[in-house]
């Protein structure tokens, strides 16, 4: 599952997203909440259903997922009863704190399951953008079985805490990396989001920290997000290398693996079989 990209647009807006298709993110969100004025909440989502028809019709490549309104909104439980009759790919919980916020979507997905066999399976991705959504993101992302992924968003974080931004970004470097490692022993996807104008430097410092995609808020941000989280052609090489290097000592019974001067062993191994099965996957989405 690719997560290099995730492209938002206002659920109020069916021109922007009739442009859906036009562009190569992995990922696209309907945006019910932040993306759509508090007067167009109900509209919007009156008319959800007809806007993923139209998104599917279109043959859009990639996810598709719903952000509906925060848990302590009033349009939060009305959002999740619309968007799981939906065909979507899964639902976006801003701002998400503790794993009970996410019951009242993981009993909408059964009830939606029950009543129609053809359903998708509908995955979560929480947003951890708080100082307490930071302080349980463990429990966040390995408590609920559906939570495929989660996105930190330092806007809303440093907002939180009254932290002063700065373009290096250390004020939230402790929650970045907090939220990147409990992604990572529970499994899931982290996603990074800063918006400003430094995509491909912040991008490249969230891929450094272990994320695997970021959130794009204009489109010409999509290209640059998915060429900083794909494996460039030299480390695709080199993963190569060093699993035919590891093969074929095994082969021979040779225990000790000297690759240009480094020790071939399980984490080096592990990181290049995860090279080649990303590189695979991108090729494959690209010729489809």
């Amino acid at each position: 599952m690719l997560f290099r990209s995730l492209f938002f647009a206002p659920a109020n807006r069916p021109d922007l997203l009739s442009k859906f298709p036009r562009f190569s993110a992995d990922c696209y969100a309907v945006d019910l909440e932040d993306g759509t004025p508090p007067d167009d909440k109900i509209t919007a989502r009156e008319a959800l259903a007809d806007n993923i028809n139209m998104l599917r019709k279109a043959e859009v490549k990639g996810l598709v997922y719903v952000r509906v309104n925060e848990p302590e909104s009033s349009f939060y439980l009305d959002d999740i009863a619309a968007a799981v009759k939906c065909d979507i790919d899964g639902i976006i919980i801003p701002k998400l704190e503790t794993p009970d916020q996410c019951d009242p979507i993981i009993s909408a997905i059964r009830k939606a399951g029950k009543a129609d066999t053809t359903t998708r399976s509908i995955k979560i991705m929480g947003g951890i953008e708080s100082m307490l959504g930071v302080l349980n993101v463990n429990r966040l992302c390995s408590a609920i079985d559906i939570m495929s992924s989660v996105f930190f968003g330092a806007e809303d974080l440093a907002a939180d805490m009254g932290a002063r931004r700065s373009e290096e970004g250390d004020e939230v470097l402790y929650a970045r990396s907090r939220v990147v490692l409990a992604a990572k022993i529970a499994g899931i996807v982290a996603i990074d989001v800063r918006n400003d104008e430094q995509c491909r430097r912040d991008a490249s410092k969230g891929r450094d920290l272990g994320y695997e995609g970021k959130i794009c808020v204009i489109p010409r941000q999509i290209d640059i997000c998915n060429a900083v989280y794909a494996p460039t052609e030299e480390e695709v090489a080199e993963a190569y290398e060093v699993v035919t290097v590891y093969r074929d000592a095994m082969s021979r019974g040779i225990g000790t693996i000297d690759f240009k001067g480094k020790m071939i062993d399980g984490p080096l191994l592990k990181r290049a079989e995860a090279t080649l099965a990303i590189s695979k996957i991108i090729k494959n989405r690209e010729s489809a």
